[in-house]
């Protein structure tokens, strides 16, 4: 028999059976953690950091002459990741519930504050604040988390609580106004890929929430609208624009804007079956391929280790799409469902942008792979997001 505190109480108690009998009680945290979801991310950020290795260890003018430079820090990035998402398990995804105004409040003054002059310019994005030490924060990462669990909170409260079946029109509009305000920041950086991914994760909630399909149609038509109405107001940076025009057009400047998708291609279509082998593209060591740590890491995969190993990647995210979709269903509360959805959304997009950016069958947004590329804020984000689902399944009841 077990106790409620997750210890057995019949002869396996702290006194008596031990650490291990602990940890292996049949309600205890380590036996509901989703083992598939954690090993899936995990093996994502150990290919990552191999790639980030085999791109930056010859790019001395990035390295700073040191070889393992990037792969230490990207280990050291997931190792901090890591230690988020016991903390987000350890908090509980209820707790933080309860903390979300707190959250809400530091995320848009972290992205008001890239509006100030300390914010910083990187890649042509005027996205980051430098905090030093070679370090930055990118804290469009967080907005992305906290309209997660803001909107959540606001639409499943009264479904929650039994008092609605779903969320009437008042509450979505309130939970739209949430996420519209920090979304109006990003875009004044501006931050077009942080601001898709975060339209994409709005729709995802909606639907999750069970919202009125007028409100679905709608803001996808107010976003067909908006997109419209930023060109023609010339809202977009002129880098940006000839991203698109790159993307429509491929061939319109390959020495230029078009330069990154064509050697993009090159790489992954030189990799065939098996590739060239860990560290002996010549697309990467020749560092034809800008910023490949980064936003094209997945073309070191498709040169270096073919198909087969671009294929394990996408069947490691599909894994940890799939794990998260069942913990959205198995939840017996809205606001779990609701925030395994909106993570779902932004995994799925975010990694359909990024590769599909590679490929040349989607337009270059400077949006990073999950747990693969190289940056500090991103794979705190994702492994935050992590634990916030691993929070959901060890806190829903247990079925026989």
């Amino acid at each position: 028999m077990a106790g409620t505190n997750g210890f057995s109480v019949s002869g396996y108690g702290p006194q008596r059976g031990g650490l291990w009998s602990q940890l292996t009680a049949r309600d205890s945290m380590v036996r509901k953690l989703d083992w598939p979801l954690l090993f899936s991310a995990l093996a994502l950020s150990f290919v990552g950091s191999l790639l980030v290795w085999s791109a930056t260890r010859g790019r001395t003018s990035l390295n700073q002459g040191d070889p393992y430079y990037f792969l230490f820090r990207h280990a050291l990035n997931t190792g901090i990741g890591f230690a988020l998402m016991i903390g987000t398990i350890w908090l509980g995804h209820r707790t933080l519930r309860g903390a979300v105004p707190v959250l809400y409040g530091l995320s848009v003054v972290l992205v008001l504050l890239v509006l100030t002059p300390l914010g910083a310019t990187i890649n042509g994005a005027h996205a980051w604040i430098v905090v030093g030490g070679g370090f930055s924060l990118q804290p469009s990462e967080f907005v992305k988390i906290t309209i997660i669990l803001g909107m959540a909170m606001m639409l499943a409260a009264r479904v929650d609580a039994g008092d609605q079946v779903h969320p009437d029109h008042r509450t979505v509009a309130k939970s739209l106004g949430l996420a519209i305000l920090p979304m109006a920041i990003v875009m004044l950086m501006p931050d077009l890929g942080s601001v898709m991914v975060m339209a994409v994760i709005v729709l995802g909630v909606l639907l999750a929430s069970g919202a009125s399909n007028r409100w679905i149609l709608g803001l996808i038509g107010a976003g067909v609208i908006g997109a419209v109405a930023v060109t023609a107001l010339g809202l977009l940076d002129e880098y940006q624009i000839n991203r698109f025009a790159a993307f429509a057009n491929p061939e319109l400047d390959p020495a230029g804007v078009g330069y990154n998708t064509n050697q993009a291609r090159i790489a992954i279509g030189s990799g065939g079956l098996t590739g060239t082998g860990l560290f002996k593209g010549s697309q990467t060591t020749g560092q034809f391929v800008p910023e490949q740590q980064t936003d094209f890491v997945f073309t070191v995969a498709g040169e270096e280790l073919g198909f087969l190993g671009a294929g394990l990647i996408l069947l490691l995210l599909g894994v940890v799409l799939w794990r998260a979709c069942r913990i959205a269903r198995e939840t017996t509360e809205l606001y779990g469902t609701i925030v395994a959805a909106g993570i779902i959304a932004w995994f799925a997009f975010q990694a359909f942008e990024n590769i599909g950016m590679t490929l040349g069958i989607m337009p270059v947004a400077g949006l990073p792979l999950p747990f693969v590329s190289y940056g500090g804020t991103s794979m705190f984000a994702v492994w935050i997001a992590i634990g916030l689902l691993q929070s959901i399944r060890v806190q829903r009841p247990i079925t026989a």
